[in-house]
């Protein structure tokens, strides 16, 4: 009977929470578009100067400094194979993950199972120049009174998704003074600038490339699904700004990050005519071997 019970106040427990997180933890607030826009302009003016540090021929670490004096920290490799133009490929990291991923199969002894380390290698074969930098709250640009795990909890538990949005806001507004920088290079193809993201950098990636027409192509692999309840930085907000970039989608059948139904939206709203999608067995991780998919794209 007290076993009965306490079942019967777990469940009750489970389905009032469930409740609240649904209907009032965190709202769906709809916003304009343009509106939204609105939100990710900057000062496009201000001279953008990357400190480079060399760490072995054709790598090198760097810093510069944001839109609001924040200090970003990268990384950029150069193809072996000097050129008078190099295209340029930025590369966005998962969430949790720091710039070191496009470069290294392991960091810090963990793996780098989102396997963009092949993506640098495939890339440099192809001439480009690779940057990567952290995200906030990421990598270097970590804060010890705010840990990337309090955002997440606070946006899931409580509803408080301030942190989050300014979180993914403000690197897209990152990425796009880095795009100030790169235009500024004389032996960077200004005509040739792509952006893959995986996941949380998926996510990234087509809101960077929504808002900014420098980039040509954008690869988005297994992108979350945001619906309202976070606008401000929920892709589908963005995606119909897409007009002339090439757009490869990858997405999983058993993602549990985006359902198969939410994937098949995204891509439909995407209006670029130049786009394709890719659909692979499995959950977020995708398979060792997607990588090779990527290799027409990155290549033309």
């Amino acid at each position: 009977m007290i076993r009965k019970i306490g079942m019967i106040l777990v469940i009750t427990f489970a389905l009032v929470f469930g409740y609240w997180y649904s209907f009032l933890a965190l709202d769906e607030i709809s916003m304009e578009q343009a509106e939204i826009i609105k939100q990710y302009q900057y000062n496009s003016e201000q001279a953008v100067e990357l400190i480079l540090t060399e760490i072995e021929p054709h790598l090198f670490t760097f810093t510069y400094k944001s839109f609001d004096q924040s200090i970003v920290n990268g990384q950029i490799s150069y193809p072996k194979n000097q050129a008078d133009k190099y295209p340029v490929l930025i590369g966005i990291s998962a969430m949790g993950r720091g710039y070191q991923r496009w470069w290294s199969e392991s960091f810090k002894g963990r793996p780098t199972v989102t396997q963009v380390n092949k993506i640098t290698e495939l890339a440099d074969k192809n001439g480009y120049v690779v940057i990567s930098i952290d995200a906030r709250y990421h990598g270097k640009r970590k804060n010890p009174d705010r840990t990337l795990r309090s955002i997440m909890n606070d946006l899931h538990f409580f509803g408080d998704k301030t942190d989050y949005e300014a979180m993914i806001k403000n690197t897209v507004i990152d990425h796009r003074v880095l795009l100030d920088w790169v235009s500024q290079q004389n032996n960077l193809d200004k005509s040739n600038i792509s952006v893959v993201g995986y996941s949380m950098g998926g996510q990234i990636g087509l809101i960077l490339a929504s808002l900014d027409q420098r980039i040509s192509k954008i690869i988005s692999i297994v992108p979350p699904y945001l619906d309202d309840k976070t606008a401000l930085v929920a892709p589908k907000n963005f995606i119909s700004l897409l007009k002339n970039q090439d757009v490869l989608l990858l997405t999983a059948d058993d993602d549990e990050n985006a359902s198969k139904s939410e994937n098949d939206f995204i891509f439909k709203h995407i209006s670029t005519p130049k786009k394709e999608r890719i659909v692979f067995s499995g959950g977020h991780i995708l398979p060792d071997n997607y990588v090779d998919s990527l290799s027409n794209i990155i290549a033309n």
